[in-house]
């Protein structure tokens, strides 16, 4: 059972114990064709890239920002407003369109394109964007080969936020695929927040500590992924944890509450993500 924390605590109570795969492109200018590939190896590297450059790298004393945009659902208007300023806007497939429809500037566009419209490929060429065609017989989904792009190159702080509103009616499994994704170890050393529409979702490596912030009896879960989360520990919750375990076969993380407007995660071993499914109301 879930004991919460004493209401005469401060708003950030002591934590308490709780009882209860890249490869050279195929067709690029410049770039020479390379040996066919083995069949079970499907096509991984861009048909077509224009003008593909390598990120900048940046002074390791700042941060820099990237924004993903994800295709799928169109995304609520009202992320506008909390976007950060990104050095980069990388579009996968339809989330172009997306991008544009939420004041975006994309700088990127990579996919297989096959949900997005020509006259979008055609204007984000005309447009100056950088163009990396993909074949649809590939080994990774659109999102991802964006998040790779998001998180190659960069010295310093990375903060990657994506904007991933999949079809749940239609592609549940676009939707377990993307927060899995996000937990991926490779992209452990940036700081990633993504937005499932209105819900919003944090993900935590042991490599930092993740703050949130919100209104007070927000909704937060924390979900362990791709194994059991140990030292866990949080600060500002209702239901505090002090270096205790979340398994991934467990509902025990699910509907905590911010006891204030902030709070604090961390842990010592796995990964978790922290869901507030309903982040984007509570900004409003």
């Amino acid at each position: 059972m879930l004991e919460p924390a004493s209401p005469a605590q401060s708003s950030h109570p002591d934590p308490a114990p709780r009882h209860a795969q890249q490869a050279a492109p195929p067709d690029a200018h410049d770039t020479a064709p390379p040996d066919p590939a083995p069949r079970h190896a499907r096509q991984t590297a861009p048909l077509d890239a224009h003008d593909t450059a390598t990120p900048d790298a940046h002074d390791a004393s700042r941060h820099t920002d990237v924004v993903v945009v994800g295709g799928g659902a169109p995304p609520p208007q009202a992320l506008r407003a909390l976007l950060p300023r990104a050095e980069q806007v990388i579009c996968a497939d339809r989330g172009y369109a997306h991008a544009l429809a939420l004041g975006l500037v994309p700088t990127v566009l990579i996919g297989d394109f096959d949900s997005l419209e020509p006259v979008d490929l055609d204007r984000a060429r005309a447009a100056g964007v950088s163009v990396e065609a993909y074949s649809p017989e590939k080994d990774a989904t659109d999102l991802e080969l964006a998040l790779d792009r998001a998180a190659a190159g960069h010295v310093g702080e990375l903060r990657i936020t994506v904007v991933a509103t999949p079809d749940v009616g239609e592609r549940i499994d676009h939707l377990l695929s993307q927060l899995a994704l996000l937990a991926a170890p490779k992209y452990a050393h940036a700081e990633l927040l993504a937005w499932f529409g209105s819900a919003c979702v944090q993900i935590v490596h042991p490599t930092r500590t993740v703050a949130i912030d919100g209104r007070p009896g927000e909704l937060v879960t924390l979900l362990a992924i791709g194994g059991e989360a140990t030292g866990v520990s949080t600060a500002g919750l209702a239901y505090p944890l002090r270096d205790e375990s979340l398994s991934p076969f467990s509902t025990r993380g699910v509907s905590n509450v911010l006891f204030s407007t902030s709070a604090t995660i961390s842990l010592t071993r796995g990964c978790l993500a922290i869901v507030r499914p309903h982040a984007l109301e509570d900004h409003s």
